[in-house]
């Protein structure tokens, strides 16, 4: 506790998703008190053509609430 999992679009390198886990893990130890055994970190490369498919409408259009940072983006508009 806690998993996180980032969902981007392809073309980042091994190494800015490596980057990338180790500043979410950093900031949850630091800010939730988390031991860093305790804290993972999954990344999901999505296509953009399957974005709205598998991530905007079940991630972000079906769960508002949950959502504590919101996009700027509405790509039904």
């Amino acid at each position: 506790m806690p998993h996180v999992i980032v969902k981007i679009w392809p073309g980042r390198s091994e190494q800015q998703k490596i980057q990338l886990a180790e500043k979410i893990v950093k900031d949850i130890i630091k800010i939730l008190n988390s031991k860093e055994e305790s804290v993972s970190v999954a990344i999901e490369e999505i296509k953009p053509e399957d974005w709205n498919e598998k991530v905007y409408k079940p991630d972000i259009l079906s769960s508002p609430e949950k959502l504590y940072k919101k996009p700027g983006y509405n790509p039904f508009e």
